[in-house]
Order: structure tokens, then C-alpha cells, then sequence
């Protein structure tokens, strides 16, 4: 039988091999730290620094010549923040051609020329109408009328009725007595041309809406300026939107409900109406806007 040996518990064992792990690590650590702090500083790579913003790399050093401005000539030298001259050449070798150039957003276009009623049309025989103003009074009296607006009035009536359109001629005149019967020029013969507007060919046609809207209620316009007036039929001095259905139905003797929905647009009158000044003279008889 072998004598029994005594042995060293397992527990001194591991403790053993720890302590002897640890031995030889430090002495690594130290070696290492040591070798570090021996690297001399010229070996250590230089830093890599970021590259200069783009304004510091154009920036001219102070010592540097500064370049001349470059030669402008009158002819293609354009004032500061303004397009070159039509016609001229633009630094990216194009040329700008003549009379296209718009407007930019900070400059605002050309303004329309002065506005005129609708259509375009102007004078006293063009509707000008304010929305927002008093409504002229419609009168049908016709004694409240002056004498010589009554009897120019009463004359065109009477030639009316015959269905002549020859007894217009004596009440037309000649040179500026003459009325405005058209918003543009008017060759030859006045007569003649009235007669031309009637769809009959005869001048029935103008003579019977001339009877009908000399008529109808007037209204006094301009009293006490250039354009004082007595006009026919009243509706040509008021808004369209502000008649009553009882002065719809008097609108309806002289224009169709089609003509009506067309004047809406322009929310006045533009059939055929005729003034007469305080003085007597046939100002106009026109139809259009």
C-alpha cells in the first residue's frame, strides 16, 4: 500500500495561478507606458487640419498687387443692378435682344392708359355710371321738361311716326350741330347711315325703338356742367341691378331679356339711347358700349 500524500487544496492552487497571472501582466503595462513616453516628439504625425473657407481662399494677400476693374466702354456699361442695354452683349456671350425685355418682380409693369368706361367707350353718350352715388331721379312728366328740350323731342317723336327716315334730315344739322350717332367716324351721309343701322333697310326699324325709347321716363345728367343733359330712356342712368321688376318690364318694351343678360356684364344700359341739351340741340342717339 503507498503512503498517503498530503496535497495542497484546490482553492490554494487557484489563487496560486492568479497571483502569478498578475505578476507578469504588470510588468507588461509598465514596459508599454514606458516605451510611449520614449516616442520622440518630431515622429508624432503632424495634425490634419480642415480645409480654408472659400471666402479665405480667394482672399488676395495684403502684399498682393490688386487686378485693374475691367475697361467698360459707354456701350455696353449698364448702370448697377440694372440689365444690359438691348442689343449689347451679356458677360455669358449672349446678347440680349432688342424690345424683350418684361418687367422684373420689383418692377411693375407699364400702367394701362387712362381707363374708360366699358368697351372703351367715352363721352356724354357713354355710360358712366356710379355704383355707390344718389340714383338720378326718373321723371315722366314731360311738362317739367324746358321749353326747347320739349320741342326737339316732340319734333323726333312726330318724324318717328311717319316712318320716313328722310324727316330726320332737317333736325340732324350739319358740321358740329350734328348729333353723335356712332362712337367711331361717320362717312357721307348721316341719314344714310341711320337708315343702314335698321334691319329692314328702310329705317323703319330705328325709327320705331326711336319712338319707343323717347317715350320711356327721362333722367337730367351733368345739370350745371359741359355734359348737362336730358337723356332717354331713364334705365341709361341707373344700375342695372337697381331697377325694379316694374322698371324690368319697362326695359322689356325696348330690349329682349337675351339684351338684358348681355348688359349685365357691364351693369348698365347700352342700347339705344338719345340726349338732348338744356338748349335744345340733338346731342346723340347712339347704341354699343
Amino acid at each position: 500500500m503507498r503512503p498517503k500524500t498530503e496535497t495542497a487544496p484546490r482553492g490554494a492552487l487557484r489563487l496560486a495561478a492568479l497571483g502569478l497571472a498578475a505578476s507578469l501582466v504588470m510588468p507588461l503595462h509598465a514596459s508599454t507606458a514606458f516605451a510611449l513616453s520614449e516616442i520622440k516628439r518630431e515622429e508624432i504625425p503632424a495634425p490634419v487640419m480642415p480645409p480654408k473657407p472659400a471666402s479665405e481662399q480667394d482672399a488676395v494677400p495684403e502684399k498682393s498687387v490688386p487686378m485693374p476693374d475691367p475697361i467698360q466702354t459707354p456701350a455696353t456699361t449698364a448702370p448697377s443692378g440694372t440689365a444690359n442695354p438691348a442689343g449689347t452683349e451679356n458677360p455669358g456671350g449672349t446678347e440680349t435682344p432688342a424690345d424683350t425685355e418684361e418687367p422684373g418682380d420689383d418692377q411693375p409693369a407699364e400702367p394701362d392708359a387712362t381707363p374708360t368706361e366699358p368697351g372703351g367707350a367715352t363721352g356724354p353718350a357713354a355710360p358712366n355710371l356710379d355704383p355707390e352715388g344718389p340714383l338720378p331721379e326718373i321723371v315722366y312728366d314731360l311738362s317739367r321738361l324746358p321749353e326747347p328740350v320739349a320741342r326737339m323731342r316732340s319734333l323726333l317723336v312726330e318724324a318717328a311716326k311717319t316712318g320716313d327716315i328722310e324727316k330726320l334730315r332737317p333736325l340732324v344739322g350739319q358740321g358740329e350741330a350734328m348729333p353723335q350717332l356712332s362712337f367711331g367716324d361717320i362717312e357721307g351721309d348721316p341719314i344714310a347711315f341711320i337708315k343702314g343701322l335698321s334691319g329692314d333697310g328702310e329705317g323703319q326699324e330705328i325709327l320705331a325703338i326711336m319712338e319707343e325709347v323717347l317715350n320711356a321716363g327721362y333722367v337730367h345728367l351733368g345739370e350745371g356742367t359741359d355734359e348737362d343733359l336730358y337723356v332717354w330712356p331713364y334705365f341709361f342712368g341707373i344700375p342695372l341691378d337697381k331697377l325694379d321688376p316694374r322698371q324690368k318690364v319697362e326695359l322689356f318694351k325696348i330690349v329682349t331679356a337675351g339684351d338684358y343678360e348681355d348688359m349685365k356684364q357691364y351693369g348698365a344700359y347700352v342700347f339705344y339711347r338719345l340726349g338732348i341739351t338744356p338748349e335744345g340741340r340733338w346731342a346723340f342717339f347712339v347704341a354699343g358700349d
